[in-house]
Order: structure tokens, then C-alpha cells, then sequence
């Protein structure tokens, strides 16, 4: 492992102070990654530093698909969405989990009521707010996580709301709603959906530009990425993908999004000026999810079939390890202290 006090000394004595690598050990070393294990229902707590799993959480029932840490790194939330996968029969999950990442433990589980499939968490820092998508109430669920109480449903029009996206300010969320195969756009501030607009047969995950002016989702029918225009809230253009695409994610100077390539076990490297495929990289079987750091030095990239998380080096475009989770590795969230 390197001593990352003696390059701090060293880069200090150059005027250096703030070299990207000595910013990047630093960042990591008050910080664990969180990932969600479907098959194994568990949480595993990794030390980015050491780049391995240092403890797990199992979870109350079910399973947990994705996971949200909040601002202070101490809490994690993890909705537990069922034993089945979106729109497949089986349990409907109606809790989740919230875990004291330190203690390592369940510290309280949140009721939504009744079997809703809760799925993807997000926290807003502007509302204060946890969003969780609740898929069978074709609804995102605003939670008070301090209070832990429910205090909104915001409507999505549309079944399977699965994933969401939301923009740094906190004004609108997309849903990507799977087997419709269209993206809701809600007005979280109003509580009301704006629009749904249709993009494909079937879909598959959703995120945001880090200007918040472009929306990716991939087409789960056909090796595509749909493009759309927050100003218009239209499919602008498509991006040509080697294969499937699924969990997509963009880098911190914008310039490039990272595309899970699930059946050709690779991430694709998109350029977000030209919108086409620039390279791609091979991964442990099975990417699904993909979380950039935010130093912007390292992607995270979740292996489900292969109970990995790559580590993809975003200098050198390769991946320098993978790490050890649990089976079926999915969600991820950097939880900072």
C-alpha cells in the first residue's frame, strides 16, 4: 500500500499542495463504499483504500437492490425491494433498512405501508429529503430521514418506475419505467408529474448529465443509449452501443458517460461531445451499476454474476482490480465521514 503521508510532505515541499493523487488518497481515506448484494442479502461495507470488503450488514427480509448513503457517510438506507426482479412475479418488498454504517448493523426499518417494491433511494440536499422509487404505486416516495416518516407521493403516471435520476437542484426527477418503456419527468418541488414521454419497448436504468441538460436510458431491446433534452423533454438522439447497455453514469468534467455493458461483460466509453463510443473495457461478468468517485479518479463498477466491483482506473482506461462483494453485487453509494 502506498504511504501516502511521505508524497504529502514531498508535494508540500514543491507548493504542491493539492497534486489530484495525494486529493484522491485523501478523499478515499474518509470514505467506504456501499454495496447492495441481491443474492446474498447483505450490504458490504468497503475500504476504498485498502480495496477490499472489510464487513457486511445482512439485511432484515428479502433483499435490498439498491442503496443511498446520507451526507454525513454515517447512515444507509436500502430499500428491499422483494425476491423477484421488476415486473416478474413474486414477494413484494414494503420496507427498508436503515443501517448505522460504523455499527454495522439495522438500526431501524421504515414501513411503507404495504408490498410496493421499493427500489432505487436517493437523497436531496436542497428538500432534505429521501426519494425512493415505490414501483407497484407507480409513485416516488419522499421519506424525512431524519423523522424517518413518510411525507409525499409524487405520482410517476406510469408502472414500474424502477430507477430514478434526479437534478442538483432538486427540481425534477425521471423515472426510467421499464416495461413501459418510457421515462416519467416529475416536478419534485409541485409533487406532480410533468410528463411521461415514450422511448423504447423496454427499458433499463436512467441517469443525469452533470449539467443536468441531457437524460441517458438505455433501450433494453436494442444496443442503444436514447438521449433526452431536459429543455424539451424529447428524445434528442440515440448512441450506437456495442451491445445491451444498462447502468450509465457520467464522469465529474463531463466529457465522457460510462455504460454497463451487461451480456458483453464491458463498460463502454462514451464521448459526450460527439456521442459515440470511444473504447471499451473489459469487466468481471455481469456489470449492472456504475459509480464514479468523486474525485473523478475512479470508477466503480458492480460484477453481479461475478460478486465483483472493478475498480476502472479513469487516467489510464483499465481496469487495476476487482474487489471481493457479494453475489449478485448491484447497487452502489460513497458514503463520505
Amino acid at each position: 500500500m502506498l504511504n501516502f503521508g511521505s508524497p504529502l510532505r514531498f508535494l508540500c515541499a514543491l507548493g504542491l499542495s493539492a497534486a489530484p493523487a495525494v486529493l484522491m488518497a485523501q478523499s478515499a481515506s474518509h470514505a467506504v463504499l456501499l454495496v447492495a448484494n441481491q443474492h446474498d442479502q447483505d450490504l458490504s461495507i468497503i475500504d476504498p483504500v485498502a480495496e477490499k470488503q472489510i464487513a457486511t450488514v445482512p439485511e432484515d427480509a428479502y433483499t435490498g437492490h439498491e442503496v443511498a448513503a446520507s451526507p454525513d457517510g454515517k447512515t444507509a438506507f436500502v430499500p428491499i425491494y422483494g425476491d423477484s426482479g421488476v415486473g416478474r412475479p413474486g414477494s413484494d418488498g414494503s420496507t427498508m433498512d436503515v443501517v448505522d454504517i460504523a455499527g454495522r448493523k439495522v438500526l431501524k426499518t421504515v414501513s411503507f405501508g404495504h408490498g410496493v417494491r421499493p427500489h432505487k433511494p436517493i437523497y436531496d440536499p436542497n428538500s432534505k429529503l429521501l426519494y425512493v422509487t415505490t414501483e407497484l404505486d407507480k409513485s416516488v416516495t419522499a421519506i424525512d430521514p431524519k423523522t424517518l416518516k413518510i411525507v409525499a407521493s409524487i405520482p410517476t403516471g406510469a408502472a414500474e418506475s424502477h430507477m430514478l435520476a434526479i437534478t442538483h437542484d432538486g427540481h425534477y426527477g425521471y423515472t426510467a419505467n421499464v416495461g413501459p418503456g418510457s421515462v416519467s419527468v416529475l416536478d419534485l418541488k409541485a409533487r406532480k408529474t410533468v410528463t411521461v414521454i415514450p422511448v423504447a419497448p423496454k427499458v433499463q436504468r436512467i441517469s443525469l448529465s452533470n449539467d443536468d441538460k441531457l437524460v441517458f436510458v438505455a433501450d433494453y431491446t436494442k444496443p442503444q443509449m436514447a438521449v433526452i433534452d431536459t429543455a424539451t423533454n424529447k428524445v434528442k438522439s440515440w448512441i450506437a452501443l456495442p451491445s445491451i447497455g444498462y447502468g450509465t453514469a457520467s464522469t465529474k468534467d463531463g466529457k465522457w458517460l460510462l455504460v454497463a455493458l451487461t451480456s458483453g461483460n464491458k463498460v463502454a466509453v462514451v464521448d459526450l461531445s460527439t456521442l459515440k463510443v470511444a473504447r471499451t473495457i473489459d469487466v468481471p461478468q455481469g456489470p449492472t451499476e456504475i459509480l464514479v468517485r468523486p474525485d473523478n479518479a475512479v470508477a466503480y463498477v458492480s460484477c453481479g454474476h461475478s460478486g465483483k466491483v472493478a475498480v476502472l482506473d479513469l487516467a489510464a482506461w483499465r481496469v487495476r482490480t476487482a474487489i471481493d462483494a457479494g453475489k449478485e453485487a448491484d447497487g452502489l453509494a460513497w458514503a463520505q465521514f
